[in-house]
């Protein structure tokens, strides 16, 4: 397992590369920290589940989830990874998207426990975690210097494979294109957040301002994203 592999990348979405590992028809999903449920939704419609369970920490966006009316093979609920409300075995797949390293460090055995304990025999585990690297990193870690955190995830998902809870299956790298048409819009969702309490001075809000405003081209600003997905697999 490799924190980064800057050979081996190639462009893909999210939904790319999940299409490639994984046959979700009929499965049975729990997506833990699901975010504003963007990606919750499109694995709703593309990929045939027959229910997705998307859990948030952050009460405000979970707030938000609930508002979502429009997919009946969603169903929200609060709670973080470190201890999931279900049966043991209940879950084909798990899915992290991003969020494996907002789990505070000292809970991070504890969740990847809780994550073995709901999957099925057999079930798989997928996390995909941004890599501190590159154009887009360095924009980024002026916001919110993830550096450690993402460390530390990278190193409990090793630990889970070195211990034997999972064994991996796949260790994939890939860059998602990202446009942000202007600051507005990059500062909406990366600056004006609620899951995470930033502290940004009006100094390093201009620098973090025209770091962004230095890609900017006619058609927007363009990043290739790093990511790294490690697909697990429940192994006893």
């Amino acid at each position: 397992m490799r924190l980064n592999n800057p050979p081996a990348y190639r462009t893909a979405t999210e939904l790319e590369i999940i299409s490639d590992l994984l046959d979700m028809q009929n499965a049975r999903i729990l997506e833990l920290g699901c975010g504003n449920a963007q990606t919750t939704r499109q694995l709703a419609d593309k990929l045939a589940p027959a229910h997705i369970t998307a859990t948030e920490v952050d009460r405000i966006q979970f707030e938000k989830n609930l508002k979502v009316k429009d997919q009946l093979k969603i169903s929200f609920r609060f709670g973080g990874a470190e201890s999931i409300d279900d049966p043991d075995g209940t879950y084909d797949l798990v899915f992290m998207f991003k969020s494996l390293h907002h789990v505070p460090g000292d809970l991070l055995g504890q969740s990847l426990g809780e994550i073995h304990r709901v999957l099925k025999p057999g079930g798989a585990a997928y996390f995909s975690e941004p890599v501190y690297w590159g154009e887009f990193n360095e924009v980024m870690r002026l916001i919110h210097d993830e550096k450690r955190v993402r460390e530390m995830a990278f190193s409990s998902l090793k630990e889970a494979v070195d211990s034997g809870l999972f064994e991996l299956e796949k260790e994939i790298f890939f860059q998602v294109p990202g446009t942000y048409e202007d600051w507005e819009v990059f500062e909406d969702r990366f600056i004006k957040i609620t899951h995470t309490k930033l502290d940004i001075d009006a100094t390093r809000y201009e620098q973090i301002k025209q770091a962004f405003l230095k890609h900017m081209t006619p058609t927007g600003v363009h990043f290739l994203k790093p990511h790294r997905v490690n697909l697990l697999r429940k192994t006893r």
